[in-house]
């Protein structure tokens, strides 16, 4: 077993790197939140193509980064219930289940906000309204 390093006594450019290295982790190995950075990158185009306000950049960046926290949570949250137990076991599989459905629930609050944003933005650049 890794010994315990005491958080405290670890430097912060150490901290980054172990973060940068779970960020990397979670992408090399989770689907699910490779497929959230695709759907990242479509709102990221999406923005500079419909020439998204700061405002509206500021609510589409922070919904991508809960979206693909929240996954980065659940995946730590899966990978410590296998380290408990492979076994059948109802509270690893509610933690799980509910892990999971705090990712669904920021993703539809995401595609809700980025609903409202695009579909303005489209009509003002349709000219449906003046913006």
């Amino acid at each position: 077993m890794a010994q315990f390093i005491d958080p405290r006594h670890r430097s912060w450019p150490r901290k980054f790197r172990r973060a940068a290295r779970g960020l990397g982790w979670g992408l090399r190995t989770e689907r699910n939140f490779s497929v959230h950075l695709v759907v990242a990158a479509a709102v990221v185009a999406a923005a500079i193509a419909l020439d998204a306000s700061r405002l509206e950049w500021c609510m589409l960046v922070l919904c991508v980064a809960v979206v693909l926290g929240a996954e980065l949570f659940n995946t730590a949250i899966e990978q410590l219930a296998r380290a408990v137990t492979r076994d059948h076991n109802e509270h690893v599989r509610d933690a799980l289940d509910t892990s999971s459905g705090a990712v669904l629930l920021t993703a539809i609050g995401a595609a809700i906000v980025g609903s409202l944003v695009f579909v303005y933005r489209l009509g003002c650049f349709l000219n449906w309204w003046s913006g």
